[in-house]
């Protein structure tokens, strides 16, 4: 290959009396040392290139590039790109000098991402106890966004949207909500069709032997029960593994992801974003070099360790003041793997790590090529209570960071074929209102309103999540619970709530106050159907508000 590219070098340098050269029909194989081993490449150079006769810094340039900008590709049978578009400058500059056109060659032949070759694992999520009392009777990707979706339509989306339709989702706790959502959403009856991919749940379950009698105990203990399924029939031909979370709120095209990865040679990828101070101990937080590659990868640093984990966020396109305010690039619990490292990383090099984020991804950077995806756009953790109830607010905001709105990369969920929302004399500012509601003589302040929610007159209700309800009542149902006492699903007439979640299929009866006029930062009233946290009351799935109650 050398003796190849120096005939070309040559040319260009005026030993041809032309002054331009074809290479388009150009093939060059052969055998090249990169990264302490020896491997064979083969790739495509040129369709034309035109250079003045001048001779020397400009051939030197051209081979010293050709040399040291080359990106190794990690499958062998792959063409491999050998010069970086940083050479383009010294050619224009030189060109400009000498008043000669040049016709850039373009780069080698890019080997372009390809979905059928992703498979996804959408994980599902641990006990989710910083988000109880939500995740008391659901798994945290089913826990209802937005008003009329669920966490798990994010992710399931992004995948969609990007073209990948190989699709496992592995759930553990209280997955009966999550898998009726799924079942009704992303199937090839009535839902979205995936055509030859496939939508499967793998639920955490007991095999033979010593090991198979432990339920997951991690998020890459998981993975590895369920690495066997990466050799089905069903995965032929797959490359590489994404793994996701299921309880995140962005929008992402996993094959830019994807094609990060392949362009960089990487054995594993991590998505990544900016972060303050104030959260940067709550996540993964990474050093990675001017080149992305990560040097250092500490899971949820204190003290001085956390410290020693700033970095200059400005070397990645960040204003100095935006830098200032971010100094830490936090994982984003995201990763591509390729398939083969991940099956030797969980099989046989770390066959006793029970986590990704903690263990494998560590250990990882010292031994394996780990790069950084730097995703700079909104991403949001749904880990508790306070950041569930913010992000879910701050969608009434205008323009909303994030937003459902995006008919090229819709967020796709359950089709309930509810009517349109009644409205009735209601003022309503700042907030969304579902499908299927009734809205009676109310004030809507800066709130999401569920599907099949129900407000009476006189209802205020401001800072408020609701989720609405599972099923209607009649007419006649709801004028026989109040004849005997009872509450109707829904808010009864002249109720006050403020800074507070309501879960699905509450009653709350008339004149009730929701408020928290104390201020209590923490309290569990199971028996009378709410927790408070962080401030934030929540009211319990089901619960039951009865009249002239003050929380």
């Amino acid at each position: 290959m050398a003796s190849a590219l120096q005939n070309v070098i040559s040319l260009v340098d005026g030993s041809s009396s032309s002054h331009h050269i074809s290479c388009s029909a150009m093939r060059f194989s052969g055998s090249y040392s990169l990264c302490g081993q020896h491997e064979k490449r083969s790739c495509f150079y040129g369709e034309t290139l035109g250079q003045s006769r001048k001779t020397g810094s400009f051939a030197e340039r051209m081979w010293k590039m050709s040399k040291t900008e080359r990106i190794r590709v990690a499958d062998k049978q792959r063409v491999a790109t050998m010069a970086s578009i940083s050479i383009f400058p010294d050619i224009a500059k030189e060109a400009k000098e000498t008043k000669e056109v040049v016709q850039v060659p373009p780069l080698f032949r890019r080997h372009r991402a390809d979905p059928k070759t992703v498979l996804s694992v959408i994980l599902g999520g641990g006990a989710g106890t910083r988000l109880f009392p939500l995740s008391r009777r659901r798994a945290k990707p089913a826990v209802p966004i937005g008003g009329s979706y669920r966490l798990i339509d994010v992710p399931m989306s992004n995948c969609i949207n990007s073209g990948i339709n190989k699709i496992f989702i592995l759930t553990q706790f209280n997955s009966a909500s999550l898998n009726r959502h799924l079942a009704r959403t992303y199937n090839f009856g009535n839902g979205v069709n995936f055509g030859d991919g496939f939508v499967e749940v793998l639920a955490a379950t007991q095999t033979a032997g010593e090991a198979g009698m432990n339920w997951f105990q991690g998020t890459a203990d998981a993975v590895r029960q369920f690495t066997w399924m990466f050799e089905d029939y069903k995965s032929k031909n797959l490359e590489h593994v994404l793994i996701l979370s299921g309880d995140h709120l962005y929008r992402m095209d996993y094959m830019d992801f994807v094609q990060k990865h392949i362009d960089t040679g990487a054995d594993i990828t991590i998505s990544c974003v900016p972060i303050d101070d104030s959260r940067a101990s709550d996540y993964g937080l990474v050093k990675i070099d001017d080149r992305g590659r990560v040097l250092f990868f500490s899971e949820k640093p204190k003290g001085a360790d956390l410290k020693a984990m700033q970095v200059d966020t400005s070397m990645f396109g960040f204003s100095r003041e935006a830098a200032r305010r971010k100094p830490y690039i936090a994982s984003m619990g995201i990763y591509v793997f390729r398939i083969d490292i991940l099956l030797k990383l969980l099989r046989w090099r770390y066959p006793t790590a029970n986590d990704f984020g903690s263990e494998i991804i560590p250990a990882s950077t010292r031994e394996c090529n780990v790069q950084a995806y730097l995703f700079d756009d909104y991403w949001e953790d749904i880990g508790t209570i306070k950041s569930f109830f913010d992000a879910n607010l701050a969608l009434t905001a205008q323009p909303p960071k994030f937003q459902f709105y995006d008919a090229s990369k819709p967020i796709f969920t359950s089709p309930y074929f509810l009517p349109p929302t009644k409205v009735d004399r209601c003022q309503i500012t700042d907030s969304i209102v579902s499908h299927g509601c009734f809205l009676k003589e109310c004030n809507v302040e800066h709130s999401i309103v569920g599907i099949r929610s129900r407000l009476e007159s006189g209802v205020e209700l401001k800072d408020t999540m609701m989720m609405g309800a599972d099923c209607y009542e009649t007419e006649s149902e709801r004028a026989a619970l109040l004849a005997e006492g009872k509450v109707p699903i829904g808010v009864g007439e002249n109720t006050k709530i403020r800074n507070c979640i309501i879960d699905k299929n509450v009653r709350i009866g008339k004149n009730v106050v929701v408020a928290n006029v104390d201020n209590v930062q923490e309290a569990d009233r199971p028996s009378q159907g709410f927790y408070i946290r962080t401030g934030i009351t929540v009211l319990l799935k089901n619960a039951i508000i009865k009249d002239g109650t003050i929380v």
